[in-house]
């Protein structure tokens, strides 16, 4: 069994920050790509920001210059650091992972998702 646990979400006021953290723990051989998502009431689920495990990063328009991914293999957890934070960004943020099992099987795992919301 895979878990993927996100913290770090809240209340804020625009122009602050938050830092959403997600811990995978369970039968874990090795971690692919780690990203973030997010889905507004009434709207689909979008990709956010993207790591692989080389760390090499992407992100949506919408967060470039004031997103940040980042991981930390030693401890299974990706990172997203938002500043500049908008009322738009105000949505329900997830975790996504591809994760290798210890019985070599290969799927991606969701978190409970995380809610965010950026007070105007």
């Amino acid at each position: 069994q895979v878990q993927l646990v996100e913290s770090g979400g809240g209340l804020v006021q625009a122009g602050g920050s938050l830092r959403l953290s997600c811990a995978a723990s369970g039968s874990i051989r090795s971690i692919l790509s780690m990203r973030w998502y997010r889905q507004a009431p009434g709207k689909q689920r979008d990709l956010v920001a993207a790591i692989a495990s080389g760390g090499s990063t992407n992100y949506a328009d919408s967060v470039k210059g004031r997103c940040s991914i980042s991981r930390d293999n030693a401890k299974n957890t990706v990172y997203l650091q938002m500043n500049s934070l908008k009322p738009e960004d105000t949505a329900v943020y997830y975790c996504n992972a591809d994760i290798r099992t210890t019985g070599w099987s290969l799927k991606d795992y969701w978190g409970q998702g995380t809610q965010v919301t950026v007070s105007s």
